[in-house]
């Protein structure tokens, strides 16, 4: 595939922070964790690759603004153009030596995501999309599965865990969802689910308490592969509320109605 010039930045600097992270997650033993909060770990291979990003992005494309997990907003003197970066989503994952991780990269032109890269470097995975371009991984084209029934489908999910989001809320979804799929996944990485729509391996995928950071490129990816996104109210409200509900036409309108479905209903 021919990528343009601006994702080709976008692909050196995920594959260059990429190959920090596989360093330090081959020795993940020796890695010095510090608390950010319960159960949430910021590495020093998290930051490391935070900078390389913020690095490559910066001599690439001076004046552009940032959003990043670890160094939060940074102004830009290009209003209009905006990073939208998380440098390790699935820290938890990489810090137990399990290999679904990811550096995700997103820009964000005048309020609209228009290119986006997510790259696992333990599986040497990388997945691209520019706006009307399509979206792929390692050079194959992708889309979204064809199923049509929840019944027939495997649906990806996050988990709320200790301190963080609504407990009670997601096992009325997690009940409501069991009931109408053939499988539940939990990975553990919101951009390599929303990546995995894309390409196919899941059905569906639903999650909240999420950051802009961790769903940007992936919500791109998924509608370029032909996919549906939408917050848990049906609309488009995605990075400000922090919901996402992903799949085909059929099973994200099907999957939408059961999430959202109360308990009292089964």
């Amino acid at each position: 595939m021919a990528r343009s010039a601006l994702l080709n930045v976008m692909v050196q600097a995920a594959m260059k922070a990429g190959r920090s992270l596989s360093r330090d997650f081959g020795e993940v033993q020796n890695l010095q964790v510090s608390m950010k909060g319960p159960g949430d770990y910021v590495s020093q291979a998290d930051r490391k690759a935070e900078e390389i990003v913020f690095a490559e992005l910066s001599k690439a494309r001076p004046g552009y603004a940032f959003l990043m997990e670890e160094r939060g907003a940074v102004e830009g003197e290009d209003a209009q153009h905006r990073w939208i970066v998380d440098p390790l989503d699935g820290t938890t994952n990489f810090l137990h030596g399990i290999p679904l991780f990811s550096v995700s990269i997103a820009l964000e032109r005048q309020g609209q995501i228009v290119a986006g890269v997510i790259y696992n470097p333990a599986m040497d995975e990388l997945y691209t999309a520019e706006r009307g371009g399509g979206a792929f991984m390692n050079d194959r084209r992708l889309r979204v599965a064809g199923r049509s029934k929840l019944i027939d489908s495997v649906i990806g999910c996050g988990v709320p865990h200790l301190g963080r989001g609504q407990h009670g809320n997601f096992l009325i979804e997690l009940r409501n969802v069991m009931a109408e799929v053939s499988g539940v996944r939990r990975m553990g990485s919101a951009a390599l689910d929303l990546a995995y729509v894309a390409a196919g391996r899941m059905d569906g995928f639903w999650e909240t308490g999420l950051s802009s950071w961790d769903i940007a490129a992936g919500i791109l990816l998924v509608r370029e592969a032909g996919g549906y996104v939408s917050d848990m109210d049906g609309g488009q409200g995605m990075l400000d509320s922090g919901e996402v509900v992903a799949g085909n036409e059929l099973i994200q309108r099907a999957l939408l109605k059961t999430v959202k479905k109360p308990l009292a209903a089964r």
